[in-house]
């Protein structure tokens, strides 16, 4: 059985491999053999069965890992019946916000019953503004899941073990070194904001809007902090083995399934609590929904398992939410206040999740830096009601790299895709952090010649740098006061407009192009965008985590 999810970064890619997580341990409870990954035409044919896990980006388009699925299914030259063997569900991830509830989880439903697919459950469909948040929608579903027939499937054919460190054979990763990891934010500057050079002695390739991928690893002081508290200190070397798998497909995120107690292997397979939790296991994570509801069975004190039901039962959701997601509790935090639990070694990658990879937008071209990598990296660090500050999973890792350090770093394919031709004009809209992909397409346009004949232009709007009392000035000003320029490029030149930031707002300056009347406007952008010269980058401004933290 397989369970596709879409790839993201983020706390909604957090949110949509947090359930594909849970179905897959819910279906190894009744002796499934799962595997999640993220989407994969090639592979989804050969499937017996598959339960999509798709999430909603923008304005209700799908996820960009999954678009080209969604192209391949809707050639118009596939057979009937191509998935006449393949039963299939589908659970969609959304919010009322989105102007499209659950859109992109609609397209593969239909498509693989078009095509010969068999649909086993209705598609559930989460809303992350019910009281429990998508497990309001995702527990009943499960639960219906969980009815049909086990006996029918077969179990898959088992893996092949890797080595401990995945990344060390993955090709898609390189060697990088550090080469500047520098501050480009005033020092009392609220927000620490930093420069990262990355070289590479492999002759890497990638294009302005593509992605580097890394793998953070968690500070060894806190790893031992964390292993002496949860009594495990002494205790570092499992007598059994774990073995750790992944899909070909997915290498950069390891699947850490299974466990075999007393099973005589090679010593090179087996795995140290300390480098669990240092390369693959996240202790520092918020927990969701569904660790609660596991912890409870580890808790002895009936105090303790009492506020555990509460925390879980419907009634419970508000404080849930008050005591955990609205301060960020971390799951470390969570089990030094809930003493009594006791949570078996066999049990660690059921409550704990994956210390997942993390993407980040290249801010540099390849044609002006050849074998480097630029980032422009916003160090997620701020205050809650708790005492200690919270801290971003990833961006404190690189934030402590020193010139010289050396880490792995992969490629991906970005949603950005910068026009072939050099003379097709390109308005881009980059708020924040946003700046970073619009870096590397002004250095390629720089690199095509555009500085030297003066079609580059630059708007700066620095909303918290102007003179106390004085208006702020914002992104959508100089846009309005650029209105016809900014119209002659896209409405008149048949320009490409590219946005990376916040998907709640889209500047309402860029809905009013050349004047125009609201619905014209909002129609127009609507062509753009089915046209393709609309390219968005956006994550949910409400989110703590986005593409560039």
């Amino acid at each position: 059985m397989s369970t596709h999810g879409d790839h993201r970064t983020g706390e909604e890619f957090i949110c949509t491999a947090d359930a594909a997580d849970r179905i897959a341990r819910e279906f190894r409870r009744v002796h499934f053999h799962c595997r999640v990954k993220s989407t994969d035409a090639k592979t989804l044919i050969s499937e017996r069965l598959v339960i999509f896990v798709v999430s909603t980006t923008g304005w209700g388009a799908e996820p960009r890992a999954m678009s080209w699925l969604l192209n391949m299914l809707l050639r118009s030259d596939l057979p009937n019946d191509l998935f006449e063997d393949t039963d299939f569900c589908v659970f969609g991830l959304g919010g009322t916000a989105y102007e499209k509830l659950c859109w992109p989880a609609k397209k593969p439903s239909r498509r693989m019953q078009s095509l010969g697919g068999h649909a086993i459950c209705s598609r559930g469909e989460g809303d992350e503004q019910h009281c429990m948040g998508v497990d309001g929608a995702l527990d009943p579903w499960i639960e219906c899941l969980l009815e049909v027939p086990t006996q029918f499937y077969p179990l898959p054919h088992e893996q092949d073990n890797i080595p401990a460190d995945p990344l060390d054979e993955d090709t898609k990763f390189h060697t990088a070194s550090v080469k500047c990891n520098r501050r480009i934010t005033a020092e009392d500057w609220f927000q620490d904001v930093r420069h990262f050079k990355f070289s590479f002695e492999d002759n890497i390739k990638y294009n302005p809007g593509d992605v580097a991928v890394i793998h953070p690893s968690a500070a060894p002081s806190e790893v031992g902090s964390f292993l002496v508290a949860m009594g495990w200190a002494n205790d570092d070397f499992f007598s059994g083995t774990y073995n750790v798998r992944y899909d070909e497909t997915e290498p950069s995120k390891p699947h850490l399934i299974s466990y075999r107690s007393n099973v005589a292997r090679p010593s090179t397979e087996i795995v140290s609590l300390r480098i669990l939790f240092t390369r693959y296991l996240d202790f520092n994570a918020v927990p969701h929904h569904s660790f609660f509801q596991l912890l409870r069975y580890f808790a002895t004190d009936e105090l303790e398992r009492e506020e555990l039901d509460e925390f879980v039962s419907i009634e419970g959701a508000d404080e849930m939410y008050d005591y955990c997601q609205r301060v960020k509790c971390t799951t470390w935090e969570v089990l030094s206040e809930f003493r009594s639990t006791r949570i078996p070694r066999e049990y660690v990658f059921d409550l704990f999740p994956p210390l997942r990879p993390r993407e980040f937008s290249i801010a540099s071209s390849i044609e002006l830096h050849p074998c480097e990598i630029h980032l422009c990296v916003a160090i997620v660090r701020y205050c809650t009601k708790l005492k200690i500050h919270r801290k971003g999973v990833c961006t404190r890792y690189p934030s402590g790299l020193k010139l010289g350090d050396t880490l792995r770093i992969g490629l991906r394919k970005g949603f950005i895709s910068p026009p072939t031709d050099p003379n097709t004009p390109v308005v881009c809209v980059g708020p924040g952090a946003g700046i970073a992909p619009m870096r590397a397409v002004i250095e390629q346009r720089i690199h095509e010649g555009h500085n030297k004949e003066r079609k580059l232009r630059y708007r700066v709007a620095c909303s918290r740098d102007g003179p106390e009392g004085i208006k702020w000035t914002y992104m959508q000003d100089p846009m309005k006061e650029d209105a016809q320029y900014i119209w002659t490029m896209l409405g008149q030149q048949r320009g490409i407009l590219i946005i990376s930031g916040s998907s709640n707002k889209m500047p309402t300056a860029v809905e009013r192009l050349g004047g125009r009347l609201n619905a014209e406007a909002v129609e127009y952008v609507a062509a753009m965008e089915r046209d393709g010269r609309l390219i968005e980058e956006c994550w949910e401004h409400s989110k703590s985590v986005s593409i560039k933290s």
